[in-house]
């Protein structure tokens, strides 16, 4: 995978890219990455890319050729056209099935903006998807970039090592994660549930389906409108409500 950062402050990415996952993904190979001043792309003669919004009103706004001419530039030799991801508290809201769409991609370019906004040009002509991170505001949209990437990049094939680990992770299944635990089995009193000692994987395998059930229920209970429950999972989740 090819990932293009378009930002007007691109040092704020090297430490991140520079460290745990993302470094080792980047050294085994998995993803290639630059980070783009699209400041270098203005042809205004003071070197400017936002300018005061038509109309009035508070803010800078974004101007639309220096965005547009860093997007052609860096696509100018892409086989297939890359997905144009625009950072912004207006797009659709980010899930783990977005990471896993997106993970299925070979070129990623993101747009980090900053000011009052972006021109809406570049919004209704040059991105394919625009994402929010969440209900707030940023100075910018590099925050929300590192998030994406970071959740994207983990997804890519022998970047986790375990290739199990993906698909248990919360919101992958659809539902938040099952309890874990590790040695020792017991600790300053607090035990180990007696079935992760059983050596039964079938039981096991159910006592995590059922707990990541009841962590669903009690912290996210909207996640559960979507989800396929099975008759015993009704079941369950009947005698739980019941409590």
């Amino acid at each position: 995978m090819r990932i293009d950062i378009l930002s007007l402050f691109p040092e704020m990415f090297e430490g991140v890219f520079s460290s745990s996952i993302l470094k080792k993904a980047h050294e085994l190979g998995a993803f290639d990455y630059r980070f783009v001043n699209f400041r270098d792309y203005t042809e205004n003669k003071h070197k400017k890319v936002d300018d005061a919004p038509y109309g009035g009103g508070a803010g800078m706004v974004l101007t639309p050729q220096p965005i547009f001419d860093a997007v052609t530039d860096i696509t100018k030799d892409s086989t297939k056209k890359p997905r144009v991801v625009l950072m912004c508290p207006q797009g659709e809201p980010y899930n783990q099935q977005k990471a896993e769409e997106l993970a299925n991609e070979e070129h990623l370019v993101f747009i980090c903006g900053h000011y009052e906004g972006y021109d809406e040009r570049i919004r209704e002509h040059l991105v394919t998807d625009e994402i929010s991170i969440g209900d707030y505001v940023l100075t910018g949209g590099e925050l929300g970039a590192m998030v994406v990437v970071d959740s994207v990049v983990r997804l890519l094939p022998g970047v986790l090592g375990n290739e199990a680990s993906a698909p248990e992770d919360s919101f992958s299944s659809g539902l938040l994660e099952h309890p874990h635990y590790t040695r020792p089995a017991n600790f300053r009193g607090m035990e180990v549930p007696e079935v992760l000692k059983s050596g039964n994987h079938a039981k096991i395998e159910e006592w995590r389906k059922l707990q990541s059930l009841k962590r669903t229920f009690e912290r996210r209970k909207d996640l559960l409108d979507s989800y396929p429950l099975s008759d015993k999972e009704k079941d369950w989740l009947k005698k739980l409500s019941e409590h």
